[in-house]
């Protein structure tokens, strides 16, 4: 789910991109190692949710340790917490850019 919302969101941003110019939309904002280093990020959240949830189901089953699980979940949460963060902060220079006079 969360991968499939940040894929929506660079979608979303490179066809608002494409009134601005070729430069603009294939240059430093969503091309190659920006766009590598998101997707990456989305990853790791989305491997983070998974462990947090084996690890819960482990707590509730009894196979594992109430303090993996709780470790487990703050990661988890503070994973998502940086990606949303950055997220922002793309979309902050996203507006920036679109603010810029042509």
């Amino acid at each position: 789910p969360i991968l499939r919302s940040i894929d929506r969101l660079i979608q979303e941003v490179r066809l608002r991109l494409a009134g601005v110019g070729e430069s603009v939309r294939t240059g430093v904002l969503l091309g190659g190692p920006l766009l590598e280093a998101l997707q990456g990020l989305v990853q790791s959240v989305e491997e983070s949710s998974a462990g947090a949830n084996t690890a819960v189901t482990g707590m509730l089953d009894k196979t594992g340790d109430v303090h993996e699980a709780m470790v487990a979940l703050q990661r988890a949460e503070m994973a998502l917490e940086l990606t949303v963060q950055v997220r922002n902060k793309l979309m902050q220079a996203y507006q920036d850019v679109m603010r810029m006079p042509i």
